[in-house]
């Protein structure tokens, strides 16, 4: 069996201290690799993606695999030390990859041999959780207990993976123009927030000006009061005029 420091984790994290986390991670948390993951390595060379399921949590709702091997176990032991936030994770253990994505309490997880690469697992966890939510939305996976769901939508994963296998380059045709709609989508909410940051100044601005043009008809007003003042004390010689 490698040891853990063999064992790489990446995410969408590209700086310094977030690259340094990752190492930390893989060496604590992480499993450590077997070099045993697959019984049938060349039935593996003909399907890339090789087992997936659903969790909540740490609690396995439904799977699905035709080989045997311990990737099951390496699955389910990453699934417990994930963090919790929203994101998507890969974990590469002796020439696969575990894939992860994280989302709303729920993990989807996709085990796949390394030269699948990382966008067509991600782009197949993608279309895992669009089916999933669509089917289950508010309903009984919140309460489903561990492979409660296994019967009916463990043959949704199968498709699902089968799916992406036969139809690799329309997966990764797709899963670029979602990038690109994610950047733009990013772009568009920068502007947003920008326009917003623009119009919460424009009324700090506009609140100062007003502010600023009571100010001075209060004191030109408060002039006028003193000069009519004066002038009265001036001609009645005291409060009481004559």
């Amino acid at each position: 069996q490698s040891t853990a420091t063999n064992n790489s984790f990446s995410s969408s994290w590209f700086s310094p201290w977030r690259a340094i986390f990752r190492v930390l991670f893989s060496f604590f948390f992480l499993p450590p690799c077997s070099s045993f993951l697959v019984d049938d390595e060349e039935m593996v060379g003909q399907q890339t993606l090789i087992y997936s399921f659903v969790a909540r949590g740490t609690v396995i709702l439904a799977d699905y695999t035709q080989f045997n091997g311990n990737f099951t176990t390496i699955a389910a032991q990453c699934l417990q030390k994930l963090p919790s936030t929203n994101n998507k994770f890969t974990y590469n253990c002796d020439g696969h990859t575990f894939n992860y994505l994280v989302e709303n309490g729920f993990t989807f997880c996709l085990v796949a041999v390394e030269s699948a690469g990382r966008q067509i697992p991600i782009a197949c966890l993608e279309r895992i959780k669009d089916e999933f939510n669509k089917k289950y939305a508010g309903g009984k996976a919140s309460s489903a207990k561990a492979n409660g769901l296994k019967k009916e939508f463990g043959p949704k994963l199968r498709d699902n993976m089968q799916y992406c296998v036969d139809h690799p380059e329309e997966i990764n045709k797709l899963a670029k123009v979602k990038a690109q709609v994610s950047e733009v989508k990013g772009v568009m909410m920068e502007n947003i927030e920008k326009a917003q940051d623009f119009r919460q100044q424009g009324t700090k601005i506009k609140r100062k000006m007003w502010y600023e043009n009571m100010k001075m008809k209060l004191i030109v007003f408060g002039i006028f009061a003193a000069l009519i003042l004066l002038i009265w004390l001036s001609v009645c010689h005291g409060f009481k005029c004559q």
